[in-house]
Parts: C-alpha cells; structure tokens; sequence
C-alpha cells in the first residue's frame, strides 16, 4: 500500500489565489507559509502576535495539517509594520498588498500539489479526472458526526462531542457546558462561526459521497435546505431521519445550509509524474506527482485514482 505524507515536505500545496491586489484599501493582505499546523492553529498564532482577534483574519480555504502548505489571508487593523513583526517557528508570513474586501470561504480559482508518494513499485499511468469526493481531511475527527447532532438540533450531544477535543474553542465548550450544563446553544457560541458552518458542511459532504458512488448523474446534490427531494434525495433523507428544512438553524441561522450541485467528476490539471527515485524514508521506491484542482476538490483523491491497487 503507498503512503503519502510521512514527512510534512511529502504533501505541498500552494492556493492559487483570485485576490485582486491594490495599493490601498481598508484590509490588508498576506500570503501565510505554515509546516505541520492547521489553518486555524496558525491563524491563532498570528492573530496572537498582530494583537487582533483571531476573526478579523480572513483566508479562502482550510489547508491539511501535515504538510506544507501556503494560502493568502486578509487582516482587518492589521499594519504592514505589525505584520513584519511575526516570527514563529514553521509558520511566515509576507505582505502582499491591500483590498476592500476581507478573504472569505470560497474565494481562490483552485490550489496547485506537489506530492511524494513511497513505498510504491512502479510509475501510475496519467488520469484524466476522478471521482469528485471529498477527502478525508474534510472531516477529520467526528465534523461529520457533529454536523449530523447539529442537524437533528441535537445541540447539547453536539456541544458534548466538540468538547471531547483538545484545541481552545473544545476547551471552551467544555467549561461553559460545566459551568451551565442545560445551556447548548450558548456553549456552542464559543465555536468560530467558519468552524460551526464547517461541522455541517462536513455532513453534507458525507451524504455527498454516499451518493456519489451510488449515481451516475453528472451532477449530484449537496443536500441542504434549499435541496429539490426526487427519489435518490428522500432515499437518503429517510435513512438519515431528516428533512431539507433541518438544515435551517434558527437558533443559530448563521451556519444554516442552502445546499447545491456538485460535479461528480472533476478534472485533474496539468499532470506531471515524475521518475521513480529510491525511497529514503522506508521500503520500494518513491516518486512525486504534481497537478491542480479546482477549488473544493481534494488531491488525495487524485493519489487514490493514481495509484488504486498499489
């Protein structure tokens, strides 16, 4: 079986950005190089260091924890000055430029990989394009399950789950809920917003793949509320016990989901496989793939497609 990042250095990723730079505007805007940290655990860090909260820092896309990987963010009362002042082992930070707008979820044509895969006997042959899944990152631990609980307005078994973690919004959950335990919704509060709509979109994306693999349709819906039910929509709704209308929080009608449509397949830019090379990390050989994806598509999915069998 191959193995893909067994060094951070084995999974690059760089967002290809569709920020238009000016010279002047009310955000300003820096590209943020990181190694081993995920996107908010490096936003966190930085916001520490501007003296912002860490909201006032907007980027486009959440990128994989163990790898390297860089991304542009917007910083609302953020100073050029300030942001040379950012010294962090495995994370950097350079300036770019000003906008009038902040970088939100969405906001980037797509992201370019480079990609050392080991333990492998032979080069893949080229693919055109794969399956549209979404990767394993999208759902980490338990977003999926958290997203369902959320769903199901299961609120105070969601606050439960999220407080189980170890980061500092978990942390939070977890000593408001022991310091007003009847209190979910408010113990929820402590969760960033992009964190929260994420839990759900991680359910949706489930369901996604579900049926993805199951249809033959070009397209496939993201079920949210705004979701036409046919007969492969309600199928899946019956098995979930759940209604398109539950994807509206009124408690909480920031995170409530629209749905869409996704493409099933998506296409795989630029290939380039490289030759293969001994493998200094353990047994076989290696050899680096580069390509790009449109943004919201997932390059472990492209390896899978590359190298199914090895």
């Amino acid at each position: 079986m191959y193995k893909i990042k067994e060094i951070p250095e084995d999974f690059r990723v760089d967002e290809i950005s569709n920020v238009e730079l000016k010279d002047s505007g009310k955000y300003l805007y820096f590209l943020m190089n990181k190694r081993d940290y995920t996107t908010q655990e490096a936003l966190g860090n930085v916001a520490m260091l501007l003296g912002v909260p860490q909201k006032f820092l907007g980027f486009a896309g959440t990128k994989d924890r163990r790898a390297v990987t860089s991304q542009m963010v917007s910083g609302r009362r953020v100073g050029k000055d300030k942001l040379e002042g950012v010294k962090i082992e495995d994370i950097s930070v350079s300036f770019k430029g000003y906008g009038d707008d902040p970088i939100s979820l969405g906001d980037l044509k797509g992201n370019k990989f480079e990609i050392v895969v080991r333990e492998v006997s032979k080069k893949p042959k080229k693919v055109d394009r794969v399956v549209n899944l979404f990767g394993e990152q999208r759902f980490s631990k338990n977003n999926a399950e958290v997203g369902k609980l959320l769903v199901q307005k299961k609120f105070k078994e969601a606050a439960q789950l999220i407080a189980e973690g170890e980061g500092k919004h978990e942390r939070d959950v977890r000593e408001s809920l022991n310091f007003q335990e009847n209190d979910a919704i408010g113990a929820l509060r402590n969760v960033p917003k992009k964190i929260m709509t994420l839990y759900v979109h991680a359910y949706q994306s489930k369901l996604w793949n579900e049926m993805a693999l199951e249809s033959d349709d070009e397209e496939i819906p993201l079920i949210g509320f705004g979701t036409e039910v046919d007969k492969d929509v309600e199928k899946v709704l019956k098995k979930e016990g759940i209604g398109v209308r539950d994807f509206i929080f009124r408690a909480m009608p920031e995170i409530s989901a629209e749905g869409g449509m996704r493409k099933k397949y998506v296409d795989v830019h630029d290939l380039s496989i490289g030759g293969l090379e001994n493998n200094d990390l353990g047994e076989g050989k290696k050899v680096t793939v580069t390509f790009w994806l449109e943004k919201g598509c997932y390059a472990t999915e492209v390896v899978k497609e590359l190298f199914k069998g090895s």
